[in-house]
This record gives structure tokens, sequence and C-alpha cells, in this order.
């Protein structure tokens, strides 16, 4: 979710990220839709994935299991984050887990928005 320069100017607890659902195998339809109504250009992180930066950071999720955008705040450091998020009534409906570029968990707050928060350490 961003190169290393990117990374310092990231600001935990303030939204970093967009993550959308791209599902019933419509990711290259997706990603064509946007590249040609919008110009957006695209990084593919193999078969199910593949993020765009177009103003704000964001990917298309083939495997989303909702058909809901997903945003995503950024923490220096996860677990308290977590502790935060748990300590302000937020629910953990994913606990923290690794993926290509960091850590992160997925809450819902109390609207029953899903939201993530990710971390590069």
């Amino acid at each position: 979710m961003g190169n290393l320069s990117e990374l310092a100017m990231r600001i935990t607890g303030k939204l970093d990220y967009l993550e959308m659902p791209a599902l019933n195998g419509s990711l290259d339809a997706t990603k064509n839709f946007y590249a040609r109504a919008f110009g957006w250009a695209f990084t593919d992180y193999g078969p199910t994935y593949s993020a765009f930066a177009e103003g704000l950071d964001g990917g298309f999720d083939a495997q989303s299991s909702t058909a809901k955008p997903l945003p995503v705040l950024f923490a220096a450091n996860l677990e308290e984050a977590l502790d935060a998020v748990t300590d302000a009534g937020g629910a953990v409906v994913k606990p923290i887990f690794t993926f290509p570029g960091g850590r992160r968990f997925h809450f819902t707050d109390p609207a029953g928005n899903e939201l993530a928060v990710w971390s590069d350490k």
C-alpha cells in the first residue's frame, strides 16, 4: 500500500486507502472502465487484486466478501489502534492479519460500517 517515500507522509488515524470490491470476475472490466472513463492506471498484485493511486490510493479486490467500498485508515502502531477501536465501542470483525506490504485488521463502527486499519510494521 505505497512505497517507503510515501509512507513518511502517512498520518495515524487519517483516511489512507480505499478498497473497492470487484466481484464475480469483474476485475478486468472494472479496471477497463476506470482506465477508459478517468484515465486511471493500475498495478496488479496477483490475479485478484489491482491497486490504483488516483488522488487517494486504493485498489479493487476480486476476493471481497461484500459489495461495499472499504475505507482503510493508517496507524503507526496497529495494536494501539486495535485497542483504541475496541475501547471506543467498535467491533473487530477480522483480527490482525498480514498481507503483502504490511498488516491490518477490520472493524465495524456503531452504525455497522466496516473499515480497516493498516500498518507497514
